[in-house]
């Protein structure tokens, strides 16, 4: 009996060791996330006994390689990570399994995301990340506020906060100190291209795409070019707005909340993080929804253990004070400490709760993206930097951005879907 229950033993020590999980993320992908990644998920194996390889890809790489796993009915990765728009296209083509089963107790996952995690009625990820984009504003810029503005409007998202409110902002502080206040990361790496297409194209025409060429665009693209007179010239070499702030280059800086993170970490009592202005249609802006979701035809016992892991309150709060990402469960609200990551999520919080949102997804379009992005580059550049025509620019472009779904039968991204 004694030698039996010693080979059980034995044998279930040989399962726990050799426990697998092959992670494949297109998220966590530059080194110092990756490397934190790496650390975190090493502390749960141990703890656990479950091996966990994460593997990053790009999107069109994790896509053909389910793909290809998928159709010869042997699939070796059997947990992945990508964005809200990328774990949808591979939901749609019958890639992931439904986790609408799955319950993860201890978990409260933010119910704006749980409508998007679905494909017609299978549920095809969990939500893992969130991130956005928000205005990081040094204190000392209040002194410089245009008549009728306060900061209390400013922090709150009032309607007094709009993108002419700005306007005024950046020409007084430009008047009052002699040099331009105001940056964007226009950088070769900069993030430019998400404001372009998911914060003033929709606050002044609704949509991301659709209403490209609109008349409305006319408007937003004249008042950019009147905005830029007023914007930090060297913002072209920008690719992060963290160190303009932390340099006094700027004293108002639009970017990604995980790339502002440096400044508000540094010196939290010099800076706030507000929500961005609203425009004729409302105050456009991208929420970043990461999921993470198990292919098709894998046992899930293993991967779920990962998954459970790595949307726990604590590795949420880990994530946050690591990388900038901000949690998906509402119990981790009450875990994040005093500090800069409390003056981040405030402002994320309140740019998320404001009411004349109009909430943007990054458009889902694989190998198109690159495209789509820098078609936005371009029409800025040509109108703003070569005093190109708006009307002739954007009715030479609009078509092509269209096109752009049509030709990888991409959804459309919020706002333009719930348009039809």
């Amino acid at each position: 009996m004694r030698r039996f229950l010693i080979v059980m033993i034995l044998a279930a020590l040989v399962v726990f060791s050799f426990a697998k999980v092959n992670f494949g993320s297109t998220q966590m992908t530059p080194a110092a996330e990756r490397e934190f990644m790496i650390r975190k998920l090493g502390e749960f194996s141990k703890a656990s006994g479950v091996d966990v390889e994460f593997l990053n890809f790009e999107y069109t790489d994790l896509l053909s390689r389910l793909e290809a796993e998928q159709k010869v009915g042997k699939p070796v990765l059997n947990l992945v990570a990508d964005l809200q728009s990328g774990l949808y296209t591979m939901g749609a083509n019958g890639l992931l399994a439904d986790l609408s089963g799955v319950l993860l107790s201890g978990k409260t996952f933010v119910q704006t995301f749980e409508k998007y995690t679905y494909v017609g009625k299978e549920k095809v990820f969990i939500p893992w990340l969130q991130a956005t984009y928000a205005m990081a504003i040094n204190k000392k810029a209040f002194e410089y506020l245009p008549k009728g503005l306060t900061m209390e409007d400013v922090t709150n998202a009032t309607e007094k906060w709009t993108y002419d409110a700005l306007l005024q902002w950046a020409k007084n502080m430009q008047e009052k100190t002699r040099q331009p206040q105001l940056g964007f990361p226009l950088g070769p790496k900069g993030l430019w291209h998400r404001f372009l297409h998911g914060y003033i194209y929709p606050s002044y025409t609704g949509a991301q795409a659709v209403k490209f060429d609109s008349v409305k665009a006319i408007e937003m693209w004249n008042y950019l070019k009147e905005l830029f007179k007023y914007v930090h010239p060297a913002c072209t070499t920008w690719d992060n707005m963290g160190q303009p702030l932390l340099r006094n280059e700027v004293l108002i800086a639009w970017d990604h909340t995980a790339r502002i993170k440096q400044a508000i970490v540094e010196k939290p009592n010099d800076f706030v993080v507000v929500p961005v202005p609203r425009g004729p249609m409302g105050r456009g802006y991208i929420i970043v929804l990461a999921g993470i979701a198990i292919p098709k035809n894998v046992d899930m016992t293993e991967p779920l253990k990962v998954l459970d892991f790595l949307t726990s309150p604590e590795t949420q709060i880990a994530i946050l004070e690591n990388v900038g990402f901000f949690p998906v469960v509402q119990e981790a609200a009450g875990l994040i400490p005093e500090g800069a990551l409390k003056v981040l999520a405030q402002g994320v919080v309140n740019q998320s709760a404001a009411k004349d949102s109009v909430v943007c997804f990054i458009p889902g379009l694989g190998a198109k993206g690159g495209e789509f992005s820098e078609t936005y580059r371009l029409a800025f550049t040509r109108i703003v930097f070569n005093d190109e025509d708006p009307v002739k620019v954007i009715g030479e472009l609009g078509e092509k951005i269209r096109q752009l779904f049509i030709e990888v039968d991409a959804p459309l991204p919020e706002p333009d879907a719930s348009l039809f």
